[in-house]
Formats: structure tokens, C-alpha cells, sequence
């Protein structure tokens, strides 16, 4: 592979790299937080608007995960992707701008002081992302958020507690992506290519959802795993899905 294409695999690498160098300890700490909760029946909820739900969605119930990590997923903040019409980009800009909408969402979810939130957003400082991050530290949660430092430190709040998610977070495991997160630049064209933030924070959250059952293990607690259903033993898989389900609902319903 040679190109631009060689420099957009390059500047990936080298950025994941700085977060193994970099964010060991925060992971940890981050996946302590999430076994704390889980082991105590509770819930790690997950959350992020645009392409910070991406992440967020991936914590449950990708192939994988653990059962006891439960995504928050507001349709309003991901459905940009259509851009023009019914639930655009235009819309979706406006909401997540909104001081108040994300306490409104929380109020929506029956959330307890020994869960907690982990958070991601490259940017860490629109209203609603910092709604949830204010709102959860309110109801006794603890907070994770997974950001940009470089980014975010260099650019103001845009709520009115005037901090941004490394601020408010309990632990912060850093991207390290720079501002504007686009990576390569090609001559000719205004502006750069090849964003790398929501690769790194998917794959931030991954590395949670591992080390956390692996403390769960070591805690003598045995972890509901997700399993690919697209296998050959098809109904194996969907029995053991289906398992975790029901735990995931024996959580919720006593709430």
C-alpha cells in the first residue's frame, strides 16, 4: 500500500499507539469503575451524540461484550447521517446544542447512584454531552469520559457549567486527537481527509469492555458475554444471546 491511503493506516497506528503508551492507567481505572457497578448488579450506561455514539452503541451488544454495559440511544442524536429531510443534520445540530434536553434524557432512564455513565466525545464540550455528564454525577454516578484533551482543552464550554467532559469526568482516558480530527491533507483541497476519532474511542471502548471482565473474573463474578450468532452452531449462540438478555432485563425490572 503505498499513498495517501499508507499515511491515513500510519496515522492511525501511530495514534493508537499514543493511547497504549498513554492511557494504560486511565483504562484501568475506567474498567475498575465498570466491574464496581456490574458486579453489584447495577449498569454502566454509555452514551454519546453523532459519531460519539457510534461508540457508545458498540459497549452492548456487540460480539464480545459484557451484559451489564446498557447504551443510551437517542434517535435525534444519530440520526444525521440523512442530512437533508426528516431528522437531519440541521436538526441534529440544533438538539445537541440544547442546555437541558440531556437531563430530560436521563430523566427517561431509571438510574441508580451505583451505576455510572461512560461517556464519549471527541469534542466534550456541546450542551447535551455535558447535560449527561453533570446529570450523572448528580444522581451519585460516576462518570468516564473518553475525549480529546488536545481538542477540547483548546476550545471553550458550550454549556453553562463552563466545563468541558475532561473536566467533569472522574477518570478522562485521552484520544490525543488533535483538533478538527481530520489527519491528512492532500494538496489542492481545502480542509483534511481521514478522520480517526470514532476508530480510537470504539476502540478505547473495546479495551473497557475486556479488561472489565477480566476483573469481573478476578472478583469471582461470571461475566455474560455476547457470542456471534453468525456461526456455525447458530442456535448455540442464540441461546447464550439470549441469556444475557434476560439478565440485562432481571437488572432492569427491578427498578
Amino acid at each position: 500500500m503505498t499513498g495517501i491511503a499508507r499515511q491515513y493506516f500510519d496515522t492511525m497506528i501511530e495514534r493508537l499507539q499514543a493511547v497504549i503508551d498513554s492511557q494504560e492507567a486511565e483504562i484501568e481505572a475506567a474498567a475498575e469503575i465498570c466491574a464496581d457497578s456490574i458486579a453489584a448488579d447495577k449498569l454502566v450506561f454509555t452514551f454519546g451524540t453523532g459519531h460519539g455514539s457510534f461508540a457508545a452503541m458498540e459497549m452492548f451488544p456487540r460480539t464480545g461484550t459484557t451484559t451489564g454495559f446498557r447504551p443510551i440511544v437517542e434517535s435525534s442524536m444519530i440520526s444525521f447521517h440523512r442530512v437533508l429531510g426528516d431528522g437531519g443534520a440541521r436538526q441534529y445540530r440544533f438538539i445537541h446544542g440544547q442546555e437541558g434536553y440531556g437531563d430530560s434524557i436521563l430523566a427517561s432512564h431509571q438510574t441508580d447512584p451505583g451505576d455510572a455513565m461512560l461517556i464519549f466525545s471527541h469534542s466534550g464540550l456541546n450542551a447535551v454531552t455535558l447535560d449527561i455528564a453533570v446529570g450523572a454525577k448528580e444522581r451519585g454516578m460516576k462518570v468516564i469520559g473518553v475525549t480529546s484533551v488536545p481538542h477540547s482543552s483548546s476550545t471553550p464550554s458550550r454549556h453553562s457549567c463552563g466545563k468541558r467532559l475532561f473536566e467533569l469526568a472522574d477518570v478522562v482516558i485521552d484520544t490525543g486527537v488533535p483538533k478538527g480530527d481530520a489527519s491528512i491533507r492532500i494538496d489542492g483541497v481545502e480542509g483534511a481527509v481521514g478522520a480517526t476519532s470514532t476508530s480510537i474511542a470504539i476502540a478505547v471502548g473495546q479495551a473497557i469492555n475486556a479488561v472489565t471482565v477480566e476483573k469481573l473474573v478476578e472478583r469471582g463474578v461470571q461475566p455474560f458475554i455476547m457470542v456471534s450468532p453468525n456461526t456455525t452452531d447458530k442456535e448455540s449462540a442464540t441461546a447464550q444471546n439470549d441469556r444475557n438478555y434476560a439478565e440485562l432485563w432481571r437488572r432492569l425490572k427491578s427498578r
